[in-house]
Parts: C-alpha cells; sequence; structure tokens
C-alpha cells in the first residue's frame, strides 16, 4: 500500500557526505559502547545490535548483549544474538504478506553467521508501535495510574496478567537518550498524518494478532510486542526484529494466571533479577551471576523452540 506520510526525512546517501550515509538505517536504535570487529563500515551501535554497510545494503548483527531499563548490562548471554534472529527471521517468513526489511539471511560475512541479516536502508518512522493483549509492565503501571494506556480506557478493576478485552496499540517515543513515553493515537496522528497513523495501527495489531494466535496453538501466551516500520520508497516495511524474547513477553499459556506476576520466556527473568538487586537503573549495571545467564539463555531456547516447533542444535554456520 503506497500512502503520503510526514517520516523524519532522510536524503540520499553519497560518498561525499558520510554523515548522511549513516542516517539511513534499519532500526534498533540506542546506544552502547560495544561493537564487532569488522573491515566493513561500522554505522550505528546500539543496546544489543551492530549496523554495517556493506555496499548498497547493511548488515543488521544481533549480539548477546543484554539491556534492561534502557541500560546495556556488562555481562552478555552466549547464543542470545543468534536466538534473536533466527527467531526473528522465522517470523518474517510467516508473515509473507508484510513487506519487511530482510534481502537475505544467508548472504553475510562468516563472521557474522546465524547472528546477522542482509536487509534495506529504510527511512524508520519516529514511533515504537506497541501491541498489548494482557495487562502488564509498563502497561499495568499506566491503567493504575490512570485507567487508560496512551490513551485507549479500560475497564475498571483489571489486575496485572489480565487478558484485555482486545488488543491495544499503545505507541511510544523513541527516545535516542533516556526512556520512551506513552503517547497517543492522536499523537501519532499529528506527527504522522491519519492515514499513516491508521495503517501503522492496523499493521500492528495484525501482526500480533496472528503471531499470538499461532503461539497459542504452540503453548506460549504473547502477552505483548514491540514492532519497528520504515519507508522503503512509499512501501510501509517492517524492520529491526519481531516477536522475538527482547521484544516481546512470552508466558507458558498451561501456567498463565491473573493476579500475579507470570514465568516468561523473554528477557522479564533479567529485568527481576536486577530489580531484585537494588540497583537503580542508572549505568553502569550490574554483573549478572552464571546461573542468571544460563536461566536466560534457557528461556530464549525454549521461546524458539516453542514457536518455530524446531530444536535449537546451537549458532547456525
Amino acid at each position: 500500500m503506497r500512502v503520503a506520510r510526514r517520516s523524519e526525512e532522510v536524503t540520499a546517501p553519497t560518498a561525499a557526505d558520510p554523515a548522511r550515509r549513516a542516517r539511513r538505517y534499519c532500526a534498533g536504535a540506542g546506544n552502547s559502547r560495544g561493537m564487532w570487529r569488522s573491515a566493513l563500515k561500522h554505522v550505528h551501535a546500539g543496546k544489543v545490535r551492530d549496523l554495517y554497510e556493506d555496499g548498497d545494503s547493511l548488515l543488521l548483527v544481533a549480539s548477546d548483549r543484554v539491556s534492561v531499563y534502557d541500560v546495556t548490562l556488562p555481562t552478555p548471554i552466549p547464543e542470545k544474538g543468534a536466538l534473536l534472529t533466527q527467531l526473528s527471521n522465522w517470523w518474517f517468513d510467516f508473515f509473507t504478506d508484510v513487506p519487511n526489511h530482510v534481502l537475505s539471511a544467508t548472504d553475510v560475512p562468516a563472521e557474522f553467521a546465524g547472528r546477522a541479516i542482509r536487509c534495506k536502508p529504510l527511512k524508520m518512522v519516529q514511533v515504537e508501535c506497541i501491541a498489548r493483549g494482557y495487562l502488564v509492565g509498563l502497561g499495568l503501571k499506566e491503567y493504575q495510574r490512570t485507567g487508560a494506556v496512551s490513551g485507549v480506557q479500560l475497564p475498571p478493576g483489571l489486575v496485572e496478567g489480565d487478558k484485555l478485552p482486545e488488543p491495544i496499540f499503545t505507541p511510544t517515543t523513541k527516545a535516542s537518550e533516556g526512556h520512551d513515553e506513552f503517547i497517543t493515537f492522536d499523537d501519532v496522528v499529528a506527527q504522522e498524518g491519519r492515514e499513516v497513523a491508521e495503517l501503522l495501527r492496523e499493521r500492528t495489531l495484525d501482526i500480533y494478532s496472528r503471531g499470538a494466535a499461532h503461539a497459542a496453538q504452540r503453548g506460549v501466551i504473547i502477552a505483548d510486542t514491540k514492532l519497528e516500520f520504515g519507508w522503503d520508497g512509499d512501501v510501509l516495511t517492517l524492520g529491526d526484529e519481531v516477536l522475538t524474547s527482547d521484544s516481546s513477553r512470552f508466558w507458558p499459556a498451561d501456567e498463565w494466571q491473573p493476579g500475579r506476576t507470570q514465568r516468561s520466556f523473554d528477557k522479564q527473568f533479567v529485568r527481576d533479577w536486577a530489580t531484585s538487586t537494588g540497583w537503580n537503573q542508572e549505568p553502569p549495571g550490574p554483573e549478572i551471576p552464571a546461573d542468571i545467564v544460563e536461566a536466560t539463555r534457557k528461556r530464549y531456547v525454549q521461546a524458539y523452540e516453542l514457536i518455530t516447533g524446531r530444536a535449537w542444535t546451537g549458532v547456525p554456520a
């Protein structure tokens, strides 16, 4: 679908203006110190992903870094980057009717095998597109404070983990520094125009609903998820990652019980551990103990295997 839009203007790259080249990216923004050693030009370091230029395409590389509360912790989770990439690739194939930024999942340098994709440069929409089917996390806190999330009024009396009457679109800002903030659909309309705002909401809820229906058949609840979109010319295109343990909350369906914290197959386990340490959520983050590292890795493996129906045999060569 081709529509008029008001996304951040990004000019075409030129050899004479490397700053312009650096502004063309896939997604996964956020500052971090780590990056891979490569002869390719490093364009951007995110909290988890690194971005490299390779001719007219980009390489989006998922590291084993883990971030919570917008802070990258010093301890990596082995195989995490590959697990995220392979699960995301599985979902990109699942949503065959949704344009996405992937050019190739295999045409990548050997040092990035299994954890990188070759992708199109996109002009990113400056909105984090979040779909929520259950009340949890920051959505729960906003509901307890106002009775609504991102301006969407919800029934009174809901508790942590409750299933919502229907999935809701709860966008946030895309902050380059600090925390993202809830915005309303009307805010998205003001920023992007009504046609684009409606398309973002429709596409986000469609991907979430279809993904959640598949996961439910596999015994997994997808409580919520974050998606990012950008423009490939005039085509709204899914970028970054899709329905992974970093971008979503996954719960075992047979253990779901509203009114309490749910066991999860995602990085909420690390968030909960970090909170229990008394850390103030400011850099530097705490080192993660070995038992928490391994328990987190196992959760990412569980999510991959349950959703895809495939056994995880290690980082693909």
